[in-house]
């Protein structure tokens, strides 16, 4: 099994409700297909670099995941096909990649719990 890490942007004419259900779709998919979320991150609203379908803002979203990669294409395509995402992008990680990812989580509940 492989790592990935999938970004994705979702359109900011949604609601907090509706914005949670795309990403729980998402989830409950990659759950369906015998992926294993590793974690999982809500970005929130932020600027555009450029505007995309005459968008300037999106909730970004992140999830990290172990899965094989033939379930890729599948989940790509409904990415693809789904009106409320703007944009994706989906990076297999190598072991640095992993290493870096879980130092960057152990440091911010460290931080969390000295708070």
């Amino acid at each position: 099994m492989n790592q990935y890490e999938t970004v994705f942007i979702l359109t900011p004419v949604l609601s907090d409700d509706q914005m949670k259900e795309a990403v729980k779709k998402y989830e409950d998919r990659l759950a369906q297909a015998g992926a294993e979320i590793v974690h999982e991150e809500n970005w929130g609203m932020r600027k555009l670099a450029y505007p995309i379908q005459k968008k300037s803002t999106g909730f970004y979203h992140l999830i990290e995941f172990k899965a094989d990669g033939n379930i890729l294409a599948d989940v790509e395509t409904e990415l693809k096909r789904d009106e409320r995402i703007l944009r994706f992008l989906t990076v297999k990680l190598d072991k640095h990649a992993i290493a870096y990812n879980e130092k960057k989580r152990k440091k911010a509940a460290e931080a969390t719990a000295e708070a």
